[in-house]
């Protein structure tokens, strides 16, 4: 349904600039417009809420931008980067630790991603031959590819010995644009980020800080309709409190005493809030998306 094609390393001129260039790739799927940015989005296999959040919220901030997201089709930040990609109607490239074809793509276990990510117009892509399948080397060789056709790469969550750091520092490397979000420093999965951070990589709280990466101009025109509620209701009240993330029961307290209402009131509104796109919940915490 998808065939397989050979390409050419010039398609993508970004990749001179590694040692051993393949002499070819095999590709699936739709080629990016010519101008589009190239981010790859790294990460942990085993990723928080916090880092599943941050993928969600970043990307979904680029949408409408000529960006590409570019990651590993793994298990973790990868998927949830492609996954956050098509939501944002972006294009993305899976570059597999296997060959692309159906019956050896890995992990198995996302090759219903593969196959969404061909069917809104992504593509996949390896220097490997098509019917070749995963072998453990394969995967450190993989990462090059990601580093080197990236304009940057985007560190979120990785251990002090994750396997996405091998990435980070080949970006270094090749000199290109490293970004990382900072982490907890409580938690084992931002250790390998802050090692970069200490380096001069540059950290994002923003999707503006990667679109600023990129070198590209920034939208003016508002891409989304702001929902607006008139001062005095409760949810005027809740995007309000909400300037800065707070604890769910917080929220919940502060509109029962305002307004007067029951605790099953109260969810019923926020839940609403959350199925219009306004809100995000996770761990205990709610903030404005």
């Amino acid at each position: 349904m998808y065939p397989i094609h050979e390409y050419a390393p010039s398609h993508f001129p970004s990749l001179r600039e590694i040692p051993d260039v393949p002499a070819t790739f095999f590709m699936r799927g739709t080629l990016p417009l010519p101008g589009t940015r190239m981010l790859a989005v790294v990460g942990s296999r085993d990723y928080t809420n916090y880092g599943k959040q941050c993928v969600q919220h970043l990307i979904k901030g680029l949408r409408g931008y000529p960006i590409s997201i570019v990651s590993g089709l793994a298990l973790g930040i990868d998927g949830l980067a492609h996954e956050a990609a098509l939501d944002a109607g972006l294009h993305t490239i899976a570059i597999p630790g296997s060959g692309i074809a159906d019956s050896v793509l890995y992990p198995r276990s996302n090759r219903h991603l593969a196959v969404r990510i061909l069917r809104e117009d992504g593509m996949l892509m390896s220097e490997f031959a098509p019917e070749e399948k995963s072998m453990p080397w394969m995967f450190p060789a993989r990462n090059r590819i990601i580093a080197g056709i990236a304009d940057a790469v985007l560190v979120i969550e990785a251990k002090a010995k994750s396997g996405s750091l091998i990435t980070a520092r080949l970006a270094h490397e090749y000199n290109k644009d490293l970004l990382v979000v900072p982490g907890n420093i409580f938690s084992e999965n931002s250790a390998g980020v802050h090692q970069f951070l200490k380096i001069g990589a540059t950290p994002v709280t923003s999707a503006l800080d990667i679109v600023h990466a990129l070198h590209l101009p920034e939208r003016t025109e508002e891409t989304t309709a702001t929902v607006s509620y008139p001062e005095g209701t409760p949810e005027a009240l809740v995007l309000h409190l909400l300037r800065e993330p707070k604890a769910s029961d917080v929220v919940i307290r502060a509109i029962q005493e305002k307004h007067q209402l029951s605790v099953g009131a109260v969810n019923t509104l926020l839940m609403r809030m959350e199925l219009m796109g306004e809100i995000v919940s996770g761990s205990g915490l709610l903030r404005r998306n």
